[in-house]
C-alpha cells in the first residue's frame, strides 16, 4: 500500500472570511425561524464513549449553541456497533432541527467502506454542517512494559510475541488500519481489541491490563506527561505541536501517515438553511478564544467550516482510504 495522505494543516477554506461571515450573522433569530415549531430540546448525539476529547468537544459545542438556537441543547453519548448505534439513531430521526450528529470524519467514510451491506450512505442520509477540528492519533504504551521510545517498544514486541495486544477506539477504524500496518511491516502476529471509545483503552493501559493501544493523542496527552502511559510515536506527517518530543512513525520502521477529525451532520431532508445556520453557529463557537484555548488544552485544533468544506474534506479522505481498506479485505457483516 503507498504511504499518502491528506494534508491535515490546509484548510478546506479561508478561515477568516467565514468566521467573519458568521459575525454578520443574526444566529439566535435565524434558527428561531427555521424550527420554531420544533420543542425546547435539542440533542448532539456522539456514538462514542463519554470522558474522551470528542465528547469534550460536543459539550463544549452544546454551551454555545443553545444560545443560538434559542434552546437547551443537550450531548448523548450513545455508543455501540463501533459508532454505529449513535449514527443510525441520526440517520432516522426526524429533520426538524431536534438531532445533531458529531462523529469522527472516519466512521462517516470508514464504516460504508467496510461494511458488506452499508447500513447508511453519508451523502444520502445525512446533511453536512461543519469541520469542527482535527486530531492525530498516537501509539500508546502502558508503563507496566520495558518500553521508552518505539525502537524499544518494537524490541518488546519481537521479544514477547504472545503479548502482543492492542487497543483500538473501535474496530474498523483509522487505529485498526494503522495497527494492521504495524503487523504487517513488523512480522508480528498481534490481537486487537476494540474498546468503546479512548477512555476505556487508557484505563486499561493504567491499570496494566493492557499492553499497547492506538487511540487519539489527545486523549493520552495528559496522561503521557503524568507518567501514567507513554506515547511511543504518533501518526501524523510532522511531530505533533502538542507532544514534540514525541516521534512519528516514519520516523521510526512504519511508514504510515494518518490523522482525523471531527464532523457535524444532520439527518437528510434537513433544510439547508438550518444546515448553513447551525454551521454559522459552530464556527462562531469556534472562534471564541475560550473555546479555542480548552479545545488545543486536550489537542484538539479547532476549524470550522461551510457545509460544503465538510463535503470535500469528506471526498477527499475517501478517496485516500478506499484503496488501503480494500487491500485489507476487512468486511463488517451485518
Amino acid at each position: 500500500m503507498a504511504s499518502q495522505t491528506v494534508n491535515a494543516r490546509e484548510p478546506v477554506m479561508d478561515r477568516r472570511s467565514f468566521i467573519a461571515g458568521c459575525a454578520s450573522l443574526s444566529l439566535a433569530a435565524l434558527t428561531r425561524q427555521a424550527f420554531g415549531q420544533t420543542g425546547p430540546l435539542t440533542r448532539i448525539i456522539f456514538p462514542f464513549a463519554a470522558g474522551g476529547s470528542g465528547d469534550a468537544l460536543c459539550r463544549l459545542l452544546a454551551q454555545h449553541l443553545g444560545p443560538a438556537l434559542d434552546r437547551s441543547v443537550i450531548v448523548e453519548d450513545r455508543t455501540g456497533g463501533d459508532g454505529l448505534i449513535g449514527i443510525k439513531s441520526v440517520k432516522g430521526a426526524a429533520p426538524d432541527g431536534s438531532t445533531i450528529l458529531v462523529t469522527t470524519g472516519p466512521t462517516m467514510y470508514l464504516l460504508p467502506m467496510t461494511e458488506v451491506t452499508p447500513s447508511f450512505d453519508t451523502a444520502r442520509d445525512f446533511v453536512p454542517v461543519s469541520l469542527l477540528a482535527r486530531f492525530e492519533f498516537a501509539v500508546v504504551a502502558s508503563s507496566s512494559i520495558n518500553a521508552t521510545d518505539f525502537r524499544q517498544f518494537v524490541a518488546w514486541l519481537k521479544a514477547n510475541p504472545g503479548k502482543a495486544t492492542f487497543g483500538v477506539p473501535s474496530s474498523g477504524t483509522i487505529p485498526h488500519f494503522i495497527g494492521s500496518k504495524l503487523e504487517q511491516v513488523l512480522g508480528i502476529p498481534m490481537t486487537r481489541v476494540a474498546y468503546r471509545g479512548s477512555a476505556p483503552i487508557i484505563n486499561d493501559l493504567l491499570g496494566g491490563h493492557l499492553p499497547f493501544g492506538i487511540t487519539t493523542l489527545a486523549d493520552v496527552a495528559a496522561q503521557h506527561r503524568a507518567g501514567g502511559v507513554r506515547a511511543l510515536a504518533v501518526t501524523s506527517a510532522m511531530r505533533s505541536p502538542f507532544l514534540p518530543v514525541v516521534p512519528t512513525l516514519k520516523d521510526g520502521v512504519v511508514d504510515r501517515v494518518a490523522d482525523a477529525w471531527y464532523g457535524m451532520w444532520l439527518p437528510a431532508g434537513s433544510p439547508p438553511e438550518f444546515a448553513r445556520q447551525l454551521s454559522a453557529a459552530a464556527g462562531a463557537a469556534l472562534a471564541r478564544s475560550d473555546v479555542k484555548e480548552k479545545l488545543l488544552a486536550i489537542g484538539l485544533i479547532p476549524v470550522g467550516t461551510t457545509p460544503e468544506g465538510l463535503d470535500a474534506e469528506l471526498a477527499a479522505n475517501t478517496a485516500f482510504w478506499q484503496p488501503i481498506v480494500k487491500a485489507t479485505g476487512y468486511k463488517i457483516t451485518n
